[in-house]
């Protein structure tokens, strides 16, 4: 089984096929628990780039790549009495899509031959984007009258994404426009919550690179729609919408726009109802003074956290403390409400937690806690 997948589904640290695939800051995907521990052993360099790293490097879940693993069939080779024919040539698919004489039906049929290549073959990715696939793919994104066409169209550009070295050339080609039309649902034929999910998703594989996050966030209405469908949406694109948040909003001038859009409300009701994924936007948005000054004015805030200090898995735990320590950092209001939702005692339980990152910051919200309140 292992020998017929792809290579790329293979952690370069490990060689083993990933479980959690997550993205390091230097856009290489690893095994979660491969990169974790290389990262607990005091190493801040990228393993593969030997580039340096933040002192507090983000893992960002490459959620592309683990349903691509997750979905994989491998081929098993059959018995046949004739030679099997040659793939269709790309140029012969491309051309598909492009003419006008291709029913719905035969795009479709294209787009599903090009995925499944697509999916088990890097160098055939890269042949793709060389012979101008993504301008058809766009015209398959903008189709008003047959959804299938638009979600494949999607699925195959999220596929083309996941290789570094196409993530610049696709926002460069006009992706980005199409996907915030998609996500905002202001492409025509009222896109289905899949096709949201994969916009969605398609940009948080585009985030990977920085100056794509630039790139996003400043283009208009992206971060805005991304909000909206952390609000509005269900299920799995709320929970893709907070991811993209999240890969977007590692960069600086971004966390700003996303409080402008009133991300803050949003991500906390969220939390709120159960979906773990925006506590971690949240601490993030803590990082920035606009993002605190929100928290501070949200009635519930501590309480909401301290929920997920009490109820979260480790992942949010780690969010939830690192949000309440920029909070009560500046805040003795919020120090006197977390010391009332009993943290000093939550905190103290958590220094011998067995992630160093919970530990670590369970440390500092102590710190601030009994310094803000001369508690010893």
């Amino acid at each position: 089984m292992a020998a017929q997948l792809p290579e790329h589904f293979k952690c370069p640290i490990s060689l083993e096929i990933m479980s959690d695939p997550v993205i390091l800051s230097s856009g290489h995907t690893f095994d979660r628990s491969s990169i974790q521990r290389w990262l607990d052993a005091g190493h801040r360099t990228c393993p593969i780039t030997k580039l340096p790293l933040p002192d507090h490097a983000s893992l960002i879940p490459n959620h592309a790549l683990r349903s691509l693993i997750s979905n994989f069939t491998p081929l098993t080779p059959t018995p046949i009495p004739n030679p099997s024919p040659p793939h269709p040539q790309p140029e012969t698919l491309i051309s598909s899509l492009t003419s006008s004489a291709s029913s719905s039906s035969s795009k479709l049929d294209s787009l599903h031959k090009l995925t499944r290549l697509a999916k088990r073959d890097s160098l055939f990715r890269r042949r793709l984007t060389d012979s101008g696939i993504v301008p058809p793919l766009l015209s398959c994104v903008d189709s008003h009258d047959h959804d299938s066409l638009r979600e494949n169209a999607l699925s195959l550009l999220l596929i083309l994404s996941l290789d570094d070295h196409n993530k610049v050339g696709l926002v460069a080609e006009g992706v980005v426009a199409r996907l915030v039309a998609v996500i905002s649902g202001t492409a025509a034929g009222n896109p289905s919550p899949d096709c949201r999910a994969l916009a969605a998703t398609t940009l948080t594989s585009l985030a990977v690179v920085e100056v794509n996050k630039a790139t996003i966030g400043a283009y208009p209405h992206a971060i805005e729609s991304l909000v909206a469908l952390v609000r509005d949406g269900k299920g799995r694109e709320k929970k893709e919408a907070a991811t993209a948040l999240y890969a977007l909003c590692s960069f600086p001038d971004n966390r700003r726009r996303a409080v402008e859009c009133g991300a803050v409300p949003v991500l906390l009701r969220s939390v709120d109802c159960g979906l773990e994924r925006a506590v971690e936007v949240v601490g993030v948005l803590a990082k920035c003074k606009e993002g605190r000054e929100q928290m501070e004015r949200f009635h519930g805030c501590v309480q909401i956290l301290s929920r997920v200090l009490r109820n979260g898995s480790s992942r949010g735990v780690q969010y939830a403390l690192l949000a309440l320590n920029s909070l009560c950092c500046g805040s003795e209001v919020a120090s006197m409400e977390a010391i009332r939702e009993g943290l000093l005692e939550t905190c103290l339980g958590f220094l011998e937690d067995d992630n160093e990152k919970v530990r670590r910051n369970a440390s500092a919200l102590l710190q601030n806690l009994r310094g803000n309140n001369r508690i010893s």
